[in-house]
């Protein structure tokens, strides 16, 4: 049979075919079932076939020749996908390049290109641990390469056994790389330094001080489960910087971030330590970062010494204190032709929000549009019903916002305002965009997966540069209804301490930021933000998306 086989036009590998000729040769094995089994697979066509596609594959991969432009084609597929999402209705030639590129045969070619790009296709082998005698551990030798770029691994003394073990290994950092370091490996040398009896603290300044290749010795833990990377997207609500934070492990494997930024959890298996990169740099090594749970506790003892001497306790805002801002998790949600968000202006009174929303209006009235506010109060000499307001009684008005049918309701003079949440709907439904200034907490009726509203901290710029632009434009102050006159010095520190108050409450709420100095500039800034809303996606909670 073996020499049929052979006689054959299969061009047989000379690994394979070496494997068959020691079979044969093999007649002293005893399990003649088990080597009967091992020939038909090793004269198998498939299995030559593959073994031939591999030794090619492995051959182009040498030369450098026909080195691949690229290792992340795939990665360059799905951005143009989500290129050409955005714009699939201009034409149909976009339609028919976003169809075929979502082809599932095309993708995977896209994937084996960079499989053989990265070298994937070699065979990962584990490593050869050093034989010891039966009744002795089996230990491991790791060897890596030390350079500017931190080696991507914690420790800690297991409270047991008092050993150093391995505490984490940061993803994408070169411990995780390797492949050969885990997640409770007990360290036993350091560059030949035996490291009982040493603190984590001591291992580390053996690192510190070690140049060139750093030799581990290592007793393998005994469950080496491969790290999952996490796919949840979060919106950080609150500023971090580990270098000043007493409690991270080990702050070189810390990762600074800002409020709004957006974060990628790849690890969320330890209670209080998650590892995070920064969305916008993937191919990154993971930091260290508080988990929701541990930053929830540092708030609220934070609080609790504070004794409500801060900008959180000045005013009765229940929801505000109810609120603890840490992380938000977030997608991308995709614009849709003729379905508009609304914009929503937040703002302190007087930085000149409802100016810049009736700007917008003006530069097209067909499509932003403005929701008539309804009120109590009489209708005056020379107003419309429906035009300036909609007029109702006030035990109406008061059932209604009882129902929860008002986004944002207010009392001035003994009268009520509001506008109705029915009216920013039928803004929406009419394939209009809805342009809304309203006071900062109907923050908490329009932040809702419904209407998905964009929202826009307009504050105002310094103090000097608040009262030079205000001056130049004459601007009239908005606190007197009954007197045209200009806003006071004592007007102008009120508009800046309450932006401050917004931002502290509700900050991280926001999608943007816009100083209204220049009128004309801040303007051109919304503008922008509105064409940038209608073409491109943007992050907001995941629950928006689902």
């Amino acid at each position: 049979m073996l020499e049929a086989v052979m006689a054959s036009d299969i061009n047989w590998d000379p690994a394979l075919s070496k494997l068959i000729s020691t079979l044969k040769e093999s007649e002293n094995l005893s399990n003649d079932q088990e080597i009967d089994f091992l020939k038909a697979l090793l004269e198998s066509k498939e299995l030559n076939a593959l073994v031939n596609v591999h030794t090619k594959v492995a051959k182009v991969g040498r030369d450098d020749r026909l080195a691949p432009v690229l290792s992340t084609s795939a990665q360059v597929l799905y951005e143009v996908l989500e290129q050409l999402s955005q714009h699939c209705h201009l034409n149909d030639d976009c339609k028919e390049a976003f169809h075929l590129l979502q082809d599932s045969h095309l993708q995977h070619l896209l994937f084996a290109h960079d499989a053989i790009a990265q070298k994937d296709f070699y065979p990962h082998l584990p490593e050869a641990p050093v034989e010891m005698d039966e009744d002795e551990e089996t230990i491991k030798i790791v060897q890596l390469v030390k350079s500017n770029e931190p080696l991507g691994a914690t420790i800690k003394t297991d409270e047991e056994s008092g050993k150093i073990i391995i505490a984490r290994i940061m993803h994408g950092g070169a411990a995780d790389r390797s492949g050969l370091i885990h997640v409770g490996d007990e360290v036993i040398e350091v560059n030949n330094i035996n490291v009982e009896g040493k603190t984590p603290g001591d291992v580390l300044t053996i690192l510190q001080n070690s140049e060139g290749t750093i030799t581990f010795k290592l007793v393998p833990a005994d469950n080496k489960g491969a790290q999952r990377e996490s796919k949840v997207r979060v919106r950080a609500h609150f500023d971090y910087n580990p270098d000043v934070d007493p409690y991270i492990p080990c702050k070189e494997a810390g990762l600074a971030f800002q409020r709004g930024d957006v974060l990628h959890i790849v690890a969320q298996d330890d209670a209080y330590w998650w590892q995070a990169r920064k969305e916008h740099e993937r191919s990154a090594r993971a930091g260290l970062i508080p988990s929701r749970a541990l930053q929830e506790r540092r708030i609220l003892h934070d609080r609790t010494q504070k004794n409500g001497t801060d900008l959180d306790s000045k005013q009765n805002d229940d929801f505000d204190r109810e609120q603890i801002a840490t992380y938000e998790e977030v997608a991308k949600l995709y614009p849709r032709p003729g379905v508009f968000r609304p914009i929503v202006l937040i703002g302190a009174p007087g930085v000149g929000r409802n100016e810049l929303r009736r700007r917008l209006i003006a530069r097209d009235p067909e499509k932003f549009r403005s929701p008539v506010p309804y009120t109590t109060r009489p209708m005056r000499t020379g107003e419309v019903a429906g035009r300036e307001y909609i007029f109702v009684a006030r035990e109406k008005m008061d059932a209604d916002i009882e129902a929860g049918k008002f986004v944002e309701h207010g009392e001035y003079k003994g009268h009520l305002y509001g506008t109705s949440a029915e009216s920013v709907k039928s803004i929406v439904n009419a394939g209009c965009v809805c342009v809304l200034s309203p006071h900062y907490q109907a923050i908490k009726t329009l932040r809702t997966a419904q209407l998905k509203p964009f929202l826009i901290h307009v504050k105002p710029p310094e103090l000097d540069i608040l009262k030079a632009t205000r001056t130049e434009a004459r601007a009239k102050s908005t606190f007197d209804e009954a007197n045209a006159r200009s806003f006071t010095d004592e007007e102008f520190e009120d508009m800046i301490k309450s932006a401050e108050r917004i931002d502290f409450l509700y900050g991280h709420f926001f999608d943007v930021e816009l100083v209204n100095g220049e009128l004309v500039n801040a303007f051109e800034q919304l503008v922008q933000n509105v064409q940038r809303l209608e073409n491109e996606p943007v992050w907001a909670p995941s629950m928006w998306v689902q």
